[in-house]
């Protein structure tokens, strides 16, 4: 089986068709495709648990109806999806699950009718009972152990007795449930259980490392509780140097995996000479013979074994970092796409809040821009824009040679006025003195017809004489030519300050829009 099937592709329509994203992620998280979730699906619906107007309890449930599937691959990887949530979405997401009188009923889940699902259901059930086991960790202590503080300043560090001796159990408890997964090299044959594999390898470091440190607080302590608090931490003690056994047999299958040996901690057990001071201490407490090392001899094996719990400590701090660091440059290249996508619309949206900006405008974001240009496109829809104003012809045109009609002089130095015809010619920057006919009838402008000769008792009348006067002319009325400078950057600020705070709000929807379809892809 591999692809997305037809039921799937059905339903991400409907949950397209109904507006629900979540669900649509969701679905398509946890098709029936033998691999893992894909990881732009986890990473919106981990956004989305960070989100206040969604509702958790929506996403927990629509992954819950996952799980109810027939097919081991989709209830595999809905819990997968889960864990992964518990793991790296808002603590809200925990929270409400915790806050659940149930998780998964999956103790009799088998898939009979599929490749692989007698031994994936089997897997399934195991990793079910780890994750109701890692919620109802949190709803007893209110904390996740794989997220807390850890350090000699750390949360198990510096926990009270009382406390610690309460806290311990839980944390044996979650981690039994986590190393009861047993799965051997030769069962991680597909995507979706190393996927989940993967998961727990990441817990159980997290965890045992919380475990650890809380066995150092205990073991430094030991000395100085009382005979019921030494009986438990004992026994606590014992506990631990058996989970630690069964950890590293977890960690041979991690590393015959493939998982990089950096990523895999090195587990330095304390000496057993350990135990025997622990025994010897509590029986003299119970009142019993024996023979109790002295101080010196006590002190000294305590602080032997602090130290080699302490290395185990530090070499479990090696995968967070390295997790982190990996966090930070998928962080940082997430940044660096969404900054570039919002600059490509950015520059749509100013190109099309500003279509008249001249190719030459002043700004270092379009000097580095290609500005569309404006004499071509829509505007070569017009003829040339260089409107013409049609005004009397020159007066060698003119010359009526009427019948007996005698020709006016004025004078020995008397030249004839023609009027050359007037084009625009507008300048960008300093408007130059530009000609207009006067007549003592009319004014002609753009588009005008000179006016016709006319009939007065049918005798031709001749069309008076144009007057030239010379005046400065304003800015041209075309619309289409270049404006200045000075007046582009004045309206190029205006539009921006009347789109500013809308264009904040339009990035953010198209982002998330353009989330939403990569989501969908």
């Amino acid at each position: 089986m591999s692809g997305q099937s037809i039921t799937d592709r059905i339903t991400a329509a409907q949950h397209s068709m109904t507006g629900s994203a979540i669900s649509k992620a969701v679905c398509k998280a946890t098709t029936h495709e033998v691999s893992g979730p894909k990881k732009k699906h986890l990473d919106y619906l981990i956004h989305c648990t960070n989100e206040m107007n969604v509702s958790i309890p929506q996403l927990a449930d629509t992954l819950f109806e996952r799980t109810a599937n027939s097919s081991w691959v989709v209830v595999f990887k809905a819990l997968i999806t889960t864990h992964h949530l518990m793991m790296y979405g808002n603590e809200r997401f925990i929270q409400y699950l915790a806050s659940r009188n149930t998780l998964f009923n999956l103790n009799n889940f088998l898939d009979k009718g599929a490749l692989q699902g007698y031994d994936m259901s089997t897997f399934i059930r195991r990793y079910s009972r780890y994750l109701n086991e890692k919620a109802m960790s949190y709803r007893l202590v209110a904390v996740d152990f794989t997220k807390m503080k850890r350090g000699i300043d750390g949360v198990m560090r510096t926990m009270n007795t009382e406390k610690l001796i309460k806290t311990l159990p839980i944390i044996q408890n979650q981690l039994d449930a986590l190393l009861d997964f047993q799965a051997n090299p030769n069962e991680l044959t597909n995507g979706v259980i190393n996927s989940a594999f993967m998961l727990l390898f990441k817990d159980s470091i997290r965890l045992f490392a919380a475990y650890n440190e809380g066995v150092i607080n205990l073991l430094e302590k030991y000395f100085d509780m009382k005979k019921n608090q030494c009986k438990d931490a004992l026994d606590i003690y014992k506990k631990f140097l058996y989970r630690m056994t069964k950890l590293s047999e977890f960690l041979k299958v991690a590393e015959q995996v493939g998982i990089d040996q950096g990523d895999i901690p090195d587990l330095s057990q304390a000496p057993s000479s350990l135990l025997e001071a622990l025994e010897q201490h509590l029986a003299s407490l119970e009142g019993k013979k024996t023979k109790e090392l002295n101080a010196d001899a006590r002190a000294s094996t305590l602080s032997s074994a602090v130290s080699s719990l302490s290395s185990t400590g530090m070499s479990f701090s090696r995968m967070d970092e390295k997790e982190k660091q990996q966090a930070l440059e998928e962080e940082q290249a997430r940044l660096h796409a969404l900054k570039v996508t919002g600059f490509t619309i950015y520059v749509r949206l100013v190109k099309y809040l500003c279509p008249c900006l001249h190719p030459t405008f002043p700004s270092p974001i379009f000097s580095r821009l290609s500005v569309p240009n404006l004499n071509s496109d829509l505007f070569d829809l017009q003829p040339a824009f260089i409107p013409a104003v049609q005004s009397t012809p020159s007066i060698s045109n003119m010359q009526w040679n009427q019948p007996g009609e005698k020709k006016l002089t004025g004078g020995q130095n008397w030249q004839n006025k023609t009027m050359s015809t007037t084009q625009w010619s507008p300048a960008p920057m300093a408007p130059a003195p530009m000609a207009f006919p006067m007549t003592t009838s009319q004014v002609p402008v753009y588009g005008m017809v000179p006016p016709q000769m006319g009939q007065m008792g049918g005798v031709p009348v001749m069309a008076p004489q144009p007057m030239i006067y010379n005046q400065p002319v304003l800015r041209p009325t075309n619309p289409f030519a270049p404006m200045p400078g000075a007046q582009v950057a004045f309206l190029f600020f205006c539009l921006v300050q009347l789109k500013l705070f809308s264009f904040s709000i339009f990035m953010r929807g198209i982002l998330h829009t353009l989330l939403l379809d990569n989501i969908g892809k």
